[in-house]
């Protein structure tokens, strides 16, 4: 008989970000959740400043200290894929001091993106330049201790109704992926969030698993649901990701993090998300969770 596998679950930052950061270790804590992931810059209430200073940096880790919270995991908001090359400079310069605050707060992985350019609109010029960017960020990463988690994360744009639209950009296009698996150093793996692949291509059922399954080393939970000609988040569960197999698939046995991105009801949607995996873990010979 096949050893079950154990799954450990951990809890997403971008749902708490009009939160104090004080305020995601109570929802953790709550919750029996002992690892949380924290984002750096973003103008977001719930993040560390665009360049924290010592001080900011201590107050986070004594959270770590009082709540017993591990939080080995860093967002930050990039784009390697900008047009002009000033621009791109400025954002590489950016997201290595970023780098160095990440491991000042004692985080061992950092989330980029590669970028939110239409793949069309990718010329040769561009992404030289992104896997250059890569190879610079992995550099400082290794002296560091940490390493990089691209987000498998389309393009957006919102409607009227506050609908995302959602396009293929270098990081959901499977042949880019192709490339950037060939391209990238390998020590630079993949942030795997189904979710966001099914709201840029729904009929693609195995969600690039197949492709980019060796290089995963972080991973978020989410899920979108239709509205209009658009999308919005949802919790998982919450819509028809079938997240189980996917699970009983994947390579990757490092933290899952739920990230549940509406900000009116956080705690119901961690909630409900856990509710699904106990679904899950009820149905499944294979599939045990632990938080």
């Amino acid at each position: 008989m096949q050893e079950s596998k154990v799954i450990k679950i951990g809890c997403g930052e971008w749902g708490f970000r009009n939160r104090p950061m004080r305020e995601h270790f109570e929802i953790a804590r709550e919750f029996d959740i002992k690892w949380l992931e924290f984002g750096i810059g973003g103008n977001q209430i719930g993040r560390l400043s665009e360049f924290p200073e010592s001080d900011e940096i201590e107050g986070f880790k004594s959270l770590n200290q009082e709540f017993g919270i591990e939080t080995p995991f860093c967002c930050i908001e990039n784009d390697f894929t900008l047009a002009d090359e000033k621009d791109h400079l400025k954002m590489l310069d950016k997201v290595k001091k970023q780098i160095q605050a990440a491991a000042d707060c004692g985080a061992k992985q950092v989330r980029l993106f590669a970028g939110f350019t239409a793949v069309e609109e990718v010329s040769p010029k561009i992404w030289e330049r992104m896997i250059k960017a890569f190879a610079d960020a992995d550099q400082l990463c290794e002296s560091l201790g940490l390493t990089i988690a691209i987000e498998t994360h389309g393009g957006i744009t919102f409607d009227e109704e506050e609908s995302a639209h959602h396009f293929n950009s270098v990081s959901t296009d499977p042949e880019s992926l192709i490339r950037l698996l060939d391209q990238l150093p390998p020590r630079v793996g993949f942030n795997y969030d189904p979710g966001n692949i099914k709201a840029v291509r729904p009929e693609d059922k195995d969600f690039c698993l197949s492709i980019i399954n060796d290089r995963i080393n972080y991973c978020h939970l989410k899920d979108w649901t239709r509205k209009g000609d658009g999308w919005v988040a949802v919790a998982i569960g919450d819509d028809d990701l079938d997240y189980g197999p996917l699970f009983e698939t994947m390579n990757y046995d490092g933290v899952c993090l739920i990230e549940y991105e509406p900000l009116h009801d956080c705690r119901d949607g961690i909630s409900r998300s856990l509710d699904y995996l106990q679904r899950i873990e009820e149905q499944s010979e294979l599939l045990s969770f632990q938080r």
